[in-house]
């Protein structure tokens, strides 16, 4: 098994090897299907290469390889369903796109502040719900990604072993150190499953810097994204991602293609009330791309995003959110703080208050923990 190997190190010799460990050994000699995820950025187009050359190799059958793409739809730069396309052809990938069918990143944030209003109005939360994903709550991630790509593998490839590659990279971030070679993936095929069907994840290049990957685009000629080669952003993902550098927001804003895009966004900050990124309104990173009406109304929303916080601040911290909340029945005062609060929020976002006073508070209480118990 160490002839090809050492086939493919004499004839690139000034590229990083892809890692290895048996699991992935053990998937190319059963010529299990190899997935090849392309976001358009640059580690997932360098892990597919040097992935791909590694295969060759191998005599892996290349019939059994595929490239797919969650299409994220507005978020995404306007560029990228082109750049994936070209990745692809580039590296002789049949295509596959996938997308959430309940609408895409833009979307699922504004229903998400819709749901919270909701929840918020009927007193089924203690605090107001913005409608951004975070470094805590990538559903962006999970939900038009990871639950968009797997049941679509599965579904197509049931009974076979199927070989997810990613970009991931243990340089990337502190949280991303201790990345294996590969792993299980038992999320949408469990042991045993009726099917046969096993998934595993690989990241071929785990241990590469980012000098590896962009010297490796340079000398096999593959397509860079926009992003980096034009506007010098450091990563790619949505085109204003909520885990963004401040570098990388001012990239993506000096697009002209990412204009509508961004006022979009803005406009949702200042209907919201909440802030793009948790310390970075993003209004601030191109108001001169904003009208007067909008620049007027995220100065309103930064008033009232202080004034929540500040009244969400004097609720009883002892009723705070919890799982399974409500945690107790608050006592006649704390009903009474409570209802005082929440007024002003209801009424910046034209919401009923259905529950104004000690009283009303203490019935919703009983309602929710009669209804949990």
């Amino acid at each position: 098994m160490l002839a090809p190997l050492a086939r493919g190190r004499a004839a690139a010799p000034a590229d990083p090897l892809p890692a290895m460990d048996e699991r992935v050994m053990a998937a190319i000699s059963r010529g299990a299907w190899f997935v090849f995820n392309l976001s358009g950025g640059k580690d997932s187009t360098a892990s597919a290469h040097a992935a791909i050359a590694l295969l060759d190799a191998f005599g892996h059958p290349r019939d059994r390889r595929i490239a797919i793409h969650a299409d994220l739809g507005r978020a995404e730069w306007r560029s990228t369903p082109a750049t994936v396309s070209a990745i692809a052809d580039r590296l002789g990938l049949s295509l596959l796109v996938v997308r959430r069918t309940a609408g895409d990143m833009v979307a699922r944030w504004e229903q998400r502040f819709l749901a919270g209003k909701r929840r918020y109005e009927a007193l089924e939360t203690y605090n107001l719900i913005g409608p951004w994903s975070s470094a805590s709550l990538r559903f962006c991630t999970s939900e038009l990604k990871v639950q968009v790509i797997g049941p679509e593998l599965v579904r197509r490839y049931r009974g076979e072993t199927i070989v997810s590659v990613l970009g991931l990279r243990r340089e990337e971030s502190p949280s991303r150190r201790a990345t294996p070679i590969s792993r299980e993936d038992e999320r949408f095929a469990k042991p045993g499953n009726e099917a046969g069907t096993r998934m595993l994840t690989w990241y071929p290049a785990v241990d590469w810097s980012t000098c590896d990957v962009f010297a490796l685009h340079e000398r096999h000629g593959l397509p860079l994204h926009e992003a980096y080669a034009r506007y010098q952003a450091t990563r790619l993902s949505c085109a204003f991602c909520v885990l963004a550098s401040s570098h990388d927001l001012n990239a993506a804003a000096a697009a002209p293609e990412n204009g509508d895009l961004y006022r979009h966004l803005v406009s949702l900050e200042a209907c919201s009330t909440f802030s793009f990124q948790p310390r970075r309104w993003l209004a601030d990173v191109a108001p001169t791309l904003l009208s007067s009406a909008l620049v007027r109304d995220i100065a309103r929303a930064r008033t009232w995003a202080d004034e929540r916080r500040s009244l969400e601040a004097a609720m009883p911290t002892a009723l705070r959110f919890v799982k399974g909340w409500p945690p107790r029945m608050p006592t006649r005062e704390e009903a009474g703080t409570i209802a005082r609060c929440r007024a002003p929020i209801l009424a910046h976002h034209g919401l009923g208050d259905h529950f104004p006073d000690a009283d009303a508070v203490l019935s919703r209480f009983a309602e929710l923990l009669a209804s949990r118990a």
